[in-house]
């Protein structure tokens, strides 16, 4: 089998309910995503992917949905007044923690097609997530 991986880059905030440690405040991070796309055979560019349809695909979106919002839990009292004041919120069915936000990166890059074999969100330097499907 042969993969790739291409990082992307982006800022959010989010708050997680139902949590007593100290994530149940509006906090932010600088996260790094890492999409690994994997095959068994090669395109005609002798490639599984080409790095810039990742990142034309999956950037993109990431910087049009995610990118510098509070990503928020549907519930959470803050929606409102946050999108009442204008600020950029991306709303989310489950609690906003970054193995949530894998699975929702990972499902996009699938729905574009892309043989996503996992995506790992790096919320802060030594902590990340993946999800890969199974």
């Amino acid at each position: 089998m042969y993969s790739v991986t291409k990082r992307i880059d982006f800022c959010y905030g989010h708050r997680l309910l139902d949590y007593e440690g100290i994530c149940k405040h509006p906090h932010g991070h600088n996260a790094v995503a890492e999409i690994s796309v994997r095959s068994g055979e090669l395109d005609s560019r002798c490639m599984v992917c080409d790095f810039s349809d990742i990142k034309r695909l999956v950037k993109t979106w990431v910087d049009e949905t995610i990118d510098h919002k509070m990503v928020l839990r549907r519930d959470d009292p803050l929606v409102k007044p946050l999108q009442e004041m204008g600020e950029p919120v991306f709303v989310v069915d489950s609690n906003p923690t970054v193995e949530h936000i894998a699975k929702i990166i990972f499902d996009f890059a699938r729905s574009q097609g892309l043989p996503v074999e996992s995506v790992k969100v790096w919320e802060t330097p030594t902590s990340w997530a993946a999800y890969d499907g199974d």
